[in-house]
């Protein structure tokens, strides 16, 4: 039975010895059989093949390979091919010996090192000048087959011959567009040429429509979907060391043309007919424009009407027309490959009148210089009649009178050069145009322009350099451009590159964003090192970039502090009481110092407002008063340093109350008083005192002088025996002090002194114990009434006197002697 079936099929039922032959089985197809005994009794069970048996021819070695062949020879290599034998033994060729053998000697040397199974082997390594032949064999798993014929012996030598080059191809070759095309040929010549397509003296390279093949002997050059623009002259060269050859062919890739060259010009309009005109095709599809066919249409319909297909000329009259309709022409191209998109005119009425010009549209201004500009602008509608002449009109922007450009006629061209313009000035410009009828209306005015040279890009900054720098950023500054381009200078783009990098990269996106000559690029890495560059901007655009000298190591710099001190911290600040005190200063270090600000080494008052910023700091009080006055300082300090300013400020106000009020010398009418200047002058010197009086059974003090500069008055005119209370205050510049009062009242009365001596003292009378005495009053009282005499005694040759008693008459009786 065959493998891939189940049911047995018996093959013979005579078989009397232990062998058969089966017949009529299918080659490569497999088989399992069976065999069963039999005798008269019966038929015995089958024994099977254990496994399927396949069946084909036995397996032999190869037969020779067929067709060796040399296909090239150098002078120290041969190149061979061959085929495969006819007979491959019955099983697959597993690989192919090729030998050689130098003509001379008796054996062939195998010149294969591995398995090989390509029908085509190179020996190299040989001999210049060595001849030899060579033999190959095939294999398979039963072993090596016989050799091939051997090959005419082979001398080892380079072999020339010029390049042969046959075409299949013509000089001119035209193609239809979309079509495809080829270009063949065979060639041949050793060494072997090199194969070159040239289409206009530039060399062919394959793409999705363009291919190349090049084979040993052959050539092709093929174009699928040609376009227009493949048409050329084609060009093949084969070259090799011997020479070359060259072969060429036109290729006329041809269309239909493209559509006539707009707009369509209404030379002429009446009223029941047009005459119109346009440009030829830019592309006239590589054949030669046959006719135009020209169709109308009134705006009102949906229906294109014929007018000719037979005009060679580009100009038409369109008859027919009915008087006050709009029409629109049509017009095709047509040659040997067809007929063009249409070219459509825009709507024109027909009617039998004519007018000026319209206005142009609004003219365009260029090339302005100091000196002149050039006006642009387009046609306009002519009116009917064609234009004869163009008017250019300017006028200072602020002045209402248009003045004529030129005297001379404009035309046919629609641009102007206006020459003779004021360096500086606003200028606006119009057009008019003119027919056969007169001058159109003008066109709006241009926008304003200034007389002046173009602008051109500026040159680069000059002088940058880094002139701060931090643990991650650098401070740049640079002086502006030596010339601006005569436009001004919007500002300015600074680029950096780390060191080792090709990139730039911008620090700042726009240009004005950096107006000044001055940039802090920020966002740099600690401890590398970039190189900066800067370009000026202008409305022409960026300049060449102007180079940082070196490249920037970002860190920080150590720097000293340092105090540049504005004019509000002088040695001495003076402040009107009430005023704002302000001291301020500037600060510099790296890194930013630490700012104090103190008042005689003491914390500043809470009223005081302290601002510090990148560059100073600034201490502001406001509605100063007295106390505010004193020593202050300001300490700067980093880890480079410190520094210490101090400056006295003087608080400007009233004086403070004098000192040490005293009356003397007082008298029934007058008294003296004296006083010490006031411990705080307010800043300013003591112009005078004012002292006032008061009664004090009065409430109102009377001034009694108020511009007295000594420290002393003498108040008089007073009243005798009236109490009086004194004052005294201080005056500077911006004002009066306070009051200083006498502690208690000063009653104005004379001085009291001592009366004098009684007059005439004598005894009236004398005992042995006793004395009486009598005396006159003295001359002067002492300025009150006497109370009283004291009555004293003294022994004779005593020393001291003994008082006796105080009597109130003008006599005495001495006692106790």
């Amino acid at each position: 039975r065959e493998s891939d079936h189940r049911a047995w099929t018996p093959v013979t039922y005579t078989v009397t010895r232990q062998n058969a032959t089966i017949q009529g089985l299918i080659q490569g197809k497999a088989y399992f059989f069976r065999i069963a005994a039999e005798n008269i009794i019966g038929m015995g069970p089958f024994t099977e093949t254990t496994k399927e048996i396949l069946i084909r021819d036995p397996i032999t070695v190869p037969d020779r390979p067929e067709d060796l062949e040399v296909k090239a020879v150098t002078k120290n290599s041969v190149t061979l091919t061959w085929n495969p034998p006819k007979y491959n033994g019955g099983s697959d060729i597993t690989m192919y010996v090729l030998e050689s053998r130098l003509i001379g000697k008796d054996k062939f040397h195998k010149v294969t090192k591995e398995k090989m199974l390509d029908r085509k082997f190179t020996v190299e390594g040989l001999k210049e000048g060595d001849t030899y032949e060579f033999r190959v064999s095939a294999c398979n798993i039963v072993g090596q087959g016989k050799p091939s014929f051997c090959t005419k012996p082979i001398t080892c030598k380079d072999e020339i011959a010029p390049p042969t080059l046959d075409l299949d191809f013509r000089d001119k070759l035209i193609v239809r567009v979309g079509e495809a095309f080829s270009l063949t040929g065979r060639y041949s010549g050793k060494p072997a040429p090199k194969v070159t397509w040239l289409k206009d003296d530039i060399v062919v390279k394959e793409d999705d429509r363009i291919k190349i093949q090049t084979t040993p002997t052959t050539l092709c050059l093929g174009i699928v979907k040609s376009v227009r623009e493949d048409t050329g002259r084609y060009c093949v060269t084969v070259e090799n060391s011997t020479g070359s050859r060259k072969g060429f062919c036109q290729v006329h890739v041809v269309d239909r043309p493209s559509p006539p060259v707009g707009p369509v010009i209404f030379d002429e309009v009446f009223k029941d007919h047009m005459v119109v005109s346009w440009k030829p095709p830019l592309d006239d599809g590589g054949s030669e424009i046959t006719n135009y066919i020209i169709e109308k249409k009134d705006t009102h319909k949906d229906m294109w009407m014929p007018v000719t297909s037979a005009t060679v000329k580009t100009t038409c009259k369109i008859p027919k027309l009915l008087e006050g309709r709009e029409y629109q022409i049509r017009i095709y191209a047509e040659n040997l490959y067809g007929i063009s998109d249409p070219l459509i005119s825009d709507e024109m009425k027909a009617k039998d009148r004519f007018r000026v010009p319209d206005a142009p549209e609004q003219p365009i201004i260029k090339d302005v210089t100091k000196d002149s500009a050039v006006v642009v602008w387009n046609k306009p509608y002519d009116g009917g009649k064609p234009i004869t002449n163009y008017i250019v009109e300017k006028k200072e922007t602020m002045a209402t009178r248009w003045v004529k450009a030129t005297k001379d006629p404009i035309f046919p061209g629609t641009k102007f050069k206006v020459p003779d313009l004021l360096e500086g000035c606003q200028y606006e410009f119009r057009v008019s145009a003119e027919n056969e009828i007169g001058v159109g209306d003008p066109s709006p005015p241009s926008k304003p322009i200034f007389a002046r040279d173009p602008i051109a890009k500026p040159s680069p900054p000059v002088n940058p350099e880094a002139v701060d720098k931090t643990k991650n950023s650098v401070d740049l500054s640079w002086q502006p451009p030596r010339h601006d381009g005569n436009g001004k200078i919007i500002g300015y783009l600074i680029e950096f590159q780390k060191v080792g990098d090709e990139e730039w990269k911008q620090a700042n996106l726009t240009a004005d964003s950096c107006p000044e000559t001055n940039y802090k690029v920020t966002g740099l890495t600690e401890g590398l090192t970039y190189k900066f560059r800067v370009k000026a901007v202008n409305a022409a655009g960026e300049s060449d970039p102007a180079h940082v000298p070196d490249p920037v190591e970002v860190k920080d710099r150590l720097e000293p502090p340092e105090l540049i001190l504005d004019a509000n911290m002088a040695r001495e600040q003076h402040v009107k009481a009430g005023d704002t005190l302000r001291l301020s200063a500037v600060i510099k270090g790296v890194p930013f110092p630490k700012v104090t600000w103190k008042k005689e080494d003491h914390e500043v008052s809470p009223k005081a407002d302290i601002e510090v910023t990148g560059v100073g700091s600034k201490l502001e009080i406001r509605n100063t008063v007295h106390e505010d006055g004193g020593m202050y300082s300001l300490t700067v300090e980093n880890p480079a340093g410190s520094k210490t300013v101090s400056v006295k400020v003087v608080v400007l106000d009233k004086p403070g109350p004098p000192r040490n009020l005293n009356v003397s010398d007082v008298r029934s009418d007058s008294c003296y008083l004296t006083w010490m200047e006031p411990e705080d002058d307010g800043g300013s010197v003591i112009t005078n005192y004012v002292v006032e009086r008061k009664d004090v059974a009065s409430a109102q003090w009377v001034a009694i002088s108020s511009s007295s500069k000594k420290r002393s008055h003498m108040a008089k005119y007073l009243m005798e025996g009236t109490q009086y209370l004194f004052r005294v205050a201080a005056e500077n510049q911006y004002g009066r002090g306070p009051y200083v009062e006498t502690l208690k009242p000063i009653k104005a009365i004379d001085p009291l002194h001592p009366p004098g001596p009684p007059k005439n003292l004598h005894h009236v009378d004398v005992d042995k114990t006793e004395v009486s005495l009598v005396w006159n009053r003295p001359d002067r009282d002492g300025g009150a009434e006497i109370t009283g005499y004291l009555v004293e005694y003294q022994e004779d040759g005593a020393d001291e006197w003994t008082k006796f008693q105080t009597v109130p008459m003008l006599d005495c009786v001495v006692t106790g002697l």
